[in-house]
């Protein structure tokens, strides 16, 4: 919020640059958005629904409930975490026979992009992708400050430990495509499995600080293009509404610019300016779930350590 009100990137949008058709789609999913749509949302109607939908955050809520019960039928539940371990491994096979296609896949997005708006949309968006970036390094500062200060000499190893799935975030635009493989590397860095296995899911539900920087950061970029004065207690209010409404995002891609669609509208700001940055919410897009993933995979590590449950890493061979 310090950053947008300083460098004011809204002001350098070219009004005429934008993807009207992309923004007529998220226009009209802004009604699913509201406080008392969230706590609804919360519990799912069904858990097979909520995997199929990639509702992270019902699956969290589940697994709670789940893994109370099994843990209360002790002996009688062994054989339903053995079959669910087994389960996972399969899985965690599986998505690393997709992420070998992943590249191709991103190619094919950023051609599309370039091919529907030219070479000229990065002239176009130069200034309010730097300035974005300019925040996501900042923000990293910080949280890797913080991270060596806890962490000590072993946070060098933990980037070393979670580098593929960064690129493998920053390439899909998906934190949930490595949230298995984030999963594996942080248990061999050490990390109590119990602890990676409630603090990692809860963290991709609670803990986006990519997404959560970069809806603040489009929000008032669009008031700003609009020439619509937000005072800094509008700003502070739109604030919590963000985290309220940007719960269980981390999964899907572009995910965000519903909920900053949402905001816009419940801000009076008009919610059609989302076609302003769409065309370069690709890119964005790719920072903001890396920064994601690190911010969660520090979190999960932190707490190991406060709970003097981080052990020496596993050698691989």
């Amino acid at each position: 919020m310090l950053l947008v009100n300083l460098l004011q990137p809204g002001v350098g949008i070219d009004l005429s640059n934008a993807d009207v058709n992309g923004a007529k789609d998220l226009v009209g999913k802004t009604q699913e958005f509201s406080l008392i749509k969230f706590v609804e949302h919360v519990f799912p109607k069904s858990v097979f629904e909520a995997m199929a939908n990639n509702e992270i955050l019902q699956l969290v809520i589940f697994s709670i409930f789940f893994g109370i019960a099994t843990a209360a039928l002790g002996e009688k539940a062994k054989v339903v975490v053995k079959g669910l371990d087994a389960v996972a491994h399969v899985i965690l096979k599986m998505v690393g026979y997709v992420m070998n296609f992943a590249p191709l896949g991103v190619f094919g997005a950023i051609s599309a992009v370039i091919a529907t708006k030219g070479l000229e949309v990065f002239v176009f968006y130069g200034k309010y992708l730097l300035y974005f970036v300019s925040g996501i390094a900042i923000l990293w500062i910080i949280l890797l400050t913080v991270g060596f200060i806890i962490l000590g000499k072993r946070l060098p190893q933990l980037l070393k430990a979670i580098f593929p799935p960064l690129i493998i975030a920053f390439s899909t635009t998906s934190s949930e495509a490595v949230f298995p493989k984030l999963t594996e590397e942080l248990e061999k860095f050490g990390c109590k499995d119990k602890i990676v296995a409630f603090i990692l899911p809860l963290g991709y539900s609670f803990n986006l600080d990519g997404s959560m920087m970069y809806m603040t950061f489009a929000s008032i970029a669009i008031a700003q293009a609009y020439n619509i004065h937000l005072d800094y207690g509008t700003q502070f209010t739109m604030l919590i509404v963000l985290m309220l409404t940007s719960k269980g995002i981390a999964g899907v891609p572009r995910a965000s610019l519903v909920v900053v669609t949402a905001t816009c509208a419940m801000f009076n700001i008009p919610p059609e300016g989302i076609a302003l940055i769409l065309p370069i919410d690709h890119f964005c897009d790719m920072f903001r779930t890396a920064t994601n993933v690190l911010g969660n995979a520090l979190a999960t590590t932190v707490v190991s350590k406060w709970e003097n449950a981080l052990e020496n890493p596993v050698e691989t061979t």
